[in-house]
């Protein structure tokens, strides 16, 4: 990231302030008319130019103002935002709608992406976890060629098959792929995802190796590609995503491309892309996460953004809010509504929000 003059930096959150409120390419003009910036429109234009060079502003026609690239939203949220100050109403709003007693893990993400979505007028989306109930119960691996195989795995308490083409990055036989499928049905079959744990991988590895007569490296890697691939999917069966206000998306221009706006939605009500998006964060980390545009791992949001936050109630994670909107989005407000639902839910264990000795587990 190119290191900003001060005056730089400020004209750059200037123009992507003025962006995110009117939508429109922000000129010199606006940015000394309304009082913005006290510096000439020359000195604004050179260095918005400049600033343009350097990949944070791109200019849409010759003649019009300049909007932010991702690289320039990029920089703004890592470093020029500043913190929203919620008005007392907003506040208040907010702890109204969450202070009910709420005996079910799932009415408080029901309710925080009611109002996540409400306060930011933005589409939120809540992810409740549930590997803990799912499990694998026969795996099948089939060899295609020298440098993959695919993954063929029946899941019990969904009912669901789940294939995945995995690509190894190194030479594998079909005696080997065959050598793994023996092992994951002999080792991990019907385990949970919480079971499958370092000293089991390990016992797998040294399966392998003896049933195949692969070298140890080669077992490995095998093992860690798979796992990978069957905790990835063992995430994706067992979470539960649901959406709040999917109609904002149609205040905003940036969706006015109804061939566009069709395929998001679809994105969204398929929800498999968003949930294998989601469940690759940790489930423990406590940071704000954003993907800006291309950032996204899902290929339909790519002038989108999404905001997303694990969710903690008596130090356990319960789950995960997130907000998507264009990238011109008010990131400030978002920031500080999803840290207050956060902070707000986790004082719900101070209010009884469970009932003494349930266990926030799922009860399955």
């Amino acid at each position: 990231m190119p290191e900003l003059s001060d005056r730089k930096r400020l004209i750059l959150k200037k123009v992507i302030e003025a962006y995110i409120e009117t939508g429109e390419p922000v000129g010199s003009k606006l940015l000394t008319q309304e009082g913005k910036i006290k510096y000439s429109s020359a000195t604004i234009r050179n260095e918005m130019a400049e600033l343009e060079d350097l990949g944070f502003l791109v200019q849409p026609h010759t003649s019009a103002g300049r909007i932010p690239s991702e690289l320039g939203y990029r920089f703004y949220v890592d470093g020029l935002v500043e913190q929203y100050d919620e008005s007392k109403r907003e506040e208040n709003e907010l702890k109204k709608l969450l202070s009910v007693k709420m005996s079910e893990i799932d009415k408080i993400l029901e309710n925080a992406t009611k109002v996540a979505s409400a306060m930011t007028n933005y589409t939120a989306l809540s992810l409740r976890p549930r590997p803990s109930a799912i499990t694998i119960k026969r795996y099948e691996a089939v060899y295609l060629d020298e440098l993959s195989y695919l993954l063929v795995m029946i899941a019990s308490g969904v009912e669901s098959v789940k294939t995945k083409k995995i690509q190894t990055g190194f030479s594998v036989t079909p005696e080997l792929i065959s050598a793994l499928s023996q092992v994951l049905n002999a080792t991990i079959a019907s385990l949970s995802i919480n079971e499958i744990n370092i000293s089991v991988i390990m016992t797998m590895e040294q399966a392998v190796r003896e049933i195949s007569g692969t070298d140890q490296k080669t077992a490995t890697d095998l093992v860690s590609l798979t796992v990978k691939s069957i905790y990835e999917t063992m995430n994706e069966l067992g979470s539960e995503i649901k959406f709040e206000g999917l109609n904002r998306l149609l205040q905003y221009p940036e969706y006015k491309n109804l061939d566009k706006l069709q395929k998001m939605i679809s994105t969204i009500e398929n929800k498999e892309d968003i949930i294998r998006a989601v469940s690759t964060i940790d489930q423990s980390d406590d940071e704000t996460k954003i993907f800006i545009g291309s950032e996204n791992m899902v290929k339909i949001m790519d002038d989108s953004t999404l905001i997303y936050k694990n969710l903690k109630l008596n130090g356990k994670t319960i789950g995960a809010i997130g907000i998507i909107g264009p990238c011109r989005m008010d990131y400030s407000k978002v920031l500080a509504t999803i840290d207050q639902l956060s902070n707000e839910i986790n004082k719900l264990s101070d209010i009884g929000a469970l009932p003494s000795g349930k266990n926030e587990e799922d009860e399955e």
